[in-house]
């Protein structure tokens, strides 16, 4: 910029020398003018140089603001077809000192996974997961199980539900195929328990675990005191339903669940639940209306609240179990007998986490059958599980549990189960 400038200013000044020989005084004005023409010009271009400077400026920073949600869409994008993928690995060794094949429990038919586990190895139940943000307003999430049953290998569908990210107050919508979110353990999946196996009163009234198609509806309180209440409507094709009653809408569900933290150290949850169903046919021979009612509550300590380094944890469970309707032995085909009746069931367990490598626990198990009808029974079936647990990390462990079932008068069931899991891959947390 400096060089035309300066050629400017010498041809300039050069120009009246050339065309003329002014007189002296003539001269210096007409220099004179000349140069406040150039200082004129140069500021002139100085300032052009300047807005150009500005220009440039300004582009550079407003340019990643323009752009920005182009790396979000393609983030998205990508999220879309690469999905959070989690293995869930749990293999074990059981010996019953009863045969599986011989064991009853008084007062309540063996319905979906409600009997002992398999005798010796085992693959258990596995499972692969797959979650992902749909979009900005849309979560999903695909669970297949793996499980082997007398020698088959089988792989099922057992969670397939679509989760609204984005509704207001609180308000938030699921729907498809998943684990309702009664009692407390029912929502949670089956690696996360403290114990290999899963309560009585689960096996007894849910068949283990009770899932199915549906839609669910939850609102969450904007308070501090954490306050959830929600409601779900079932296909019904699951035990303890059965048949797909009422126009495919055969079991309707209502919950509600309030918990907070107590200082620094302790947190509880507590909740009441309700299951109404109407069922055609059950695995367990029943037809007719079931309700089911769950109170929950678990409380849990930990030192300074860092429950990773240990902690003290206590859950109970009361379910009650009210039926209406007629029940037919799915094994021995005769007429119907009326089924009227009341029964109920609990389990407390506690589990202490000495620090990050070891823990333990204790539960005990209790179930009450119905004095009259066509499953009565006078005995109360119970059970004493102990167990250890030694994990490396949070990705992998090995249990070791004890367990006494009296499941009927008669027999006991001793067994030991050897339990080893291991998770790879991203997984989502873990419920309270």
């Amino acid at each position: 910029m400096k060089q035309p400038l300066l050629a400017l200013g010498l041809l300039a000044l050069a120009s009246p020398v050339i065309a003329a020989d002014p007189p002296p005084q003539q001269h210096i004005e007409d220099l004179e003018a000349r140069i406040k023409v150039l200082e004129s010009s140069a500021q002139a271009l100085q300032a052009e140089v300047q807005q150009l400077k500005h220009q440039q400026e300004r582009a550079a920073t407003e340019l990643p603001a323009a752009v920005e949600p182009a790396p979000a869409a393609t983030a998205a994008s990508a999220n879309a077809f690469n999905p959070a993928i989690s293995v869930i690995l749990n293999g074990q060794y059981a010996h019953h000192s009863l045969d599986p094949d011989d064991y009853v429990r008084s007062g309540f038919p063996l319905a979906g996974e409600a009997g002992p586990g398999a005798q010796g190895l085992s693959l258990g139940e596995s499972e692969v997961s797959l979650a992902a943000s749909i979009d900005e307003k849309f979560s999903g999430q695909l669970t297949l199980a793996v499980a082997s049953e007398g020698g088959q290998d089988k792989l099922g569908i057992e969670e397939a539900f679509v989760d609204t990210t984005a509704l207001p107050a609180g308000l938030a919508l699921r729907v498809g195929r998943f684990f309702s979110d009664i009692g407390y353990l029912n929502s949670h999946h089956a690696h996360t328990d403290k114990f290999s196996d899963r309560p009585l009163p689960y096996q007894a009234f849910l068949g283990g675990q009770y899932g199915d198609d549906g839609v669910q509806a939850r609102w969450v309180a904007p308070t501090d005191l954490f306050l959830e209440l929600g409601g779900e409507v079932f296909n019904g094709q699951n035990y303890p339903s059965g048949g797909g009653a009422n126009d495919g809408v055969g079991v309707s569900t209502l919950f509600a669940h309030v918990g907070g933290d107590v200082g620094v150290e302790s947190s509880w949850l507590a909740g009441v639940s309700m299951l109404r169903s109407k069922t055609i046919d059950g695995a367990d021979g029943f037809s007719g209306d079931v309700d089911l009612y769950i109170v929950d509550a678990t409380w849990k300590w930990a030192p300074e609240g860092n429950t990773k380094d240990g902690g003290f944890q206590v859950r109970a469970e009361y379910f009650l179990d009210d039926r209406n309707g007629e029940y037919s032995d799915p094994a021995n085909p005769l007429p119907a007998q009326e089924w009227i009746g009341k029964r109920e069931g609990i389990y407390i367990e506690g589990v202490y986490r000495l620090n990050r490598t070891w823990e333990t626990g204790y539960r005990y198990d209790r179930l009450w059958g119905s004095d009259s009808g066509p499953v009565a029974s006078s005995f109360d079936p119970y059970r004493h599980s102990a167990m250890l647990t030694w994990r490396n990390s949070e990705f992998s462990l090995v249990r070791l549990q004890v367990s006494r079932d009296t499941p009927n008068p008669v027999d006991t069931d001793n067994t030991i189960t050897l339990q080893i899991q291991t998770a790879l891959g991203a997984h989502g947390a873990h419920k309270f």
